[in-house]
């Protein structure tokens, strides 16, 4: 994993080149062959907001609880233009409904979704794309 620049790992047809997030979802791909092995590739980093909402109240399991009182936070469905799909991810920490705008440029960040005695448990989230970068 590159803290760094992380990158979300997807898959891609080989019959339709159609793109798959995670790797083997089931799609609706016609023109993809039924129960063909999908190419394992790493997706774009970046993507623009298509939309976006806040999670006001704790979700259901298996998400997991790290602090209470519970903290809403943002859900943003991101446009990965190359691969012509959307993914829907949380926002970073700290993100209020209103930084958010329909068009913005975000990436893929890591985040500590738990941990415990021996290991740190890392989730991939979006944030604002950083000033300076590319």
């Amino acid at each position: 994993m590159d803290a760094a620049n992380p990158t979300l790992i997807g898959g891609k047809s080989r019959s339709s080149g159609s793109y798959y997030f995670p790797k083997d979802l089931a799609g609706n791909d016609q023109e993809a062959a039924s129960n063909e092995s999908r190419e394992e590739v790493f997706l774009s980093r970046e993507g623009k907001v298509w939309s976006y909402t806040s999670a006001d109240y704790p979700p259901a399991l298996p998400y997991i609880i790290t602090e209470e009182p519970f903290k809403p936070f943002v859900i943003a469905a991101v446009e990965l233009e190359k691969e012509g799909m959307v993914i829907c991810g949380q926002m970073m920490p700290g993100i209020q409904i209103s930084d958010m705008e329909v068009g913005m440029n975000v990436q893929v960040a890591l985040d500590v979704l738990y941990e415990d005695g021996e290991y740190q448990y890392m989730v991939w989230k979006w944030e604002p794309v950083r000033k300076g970068h590319g």
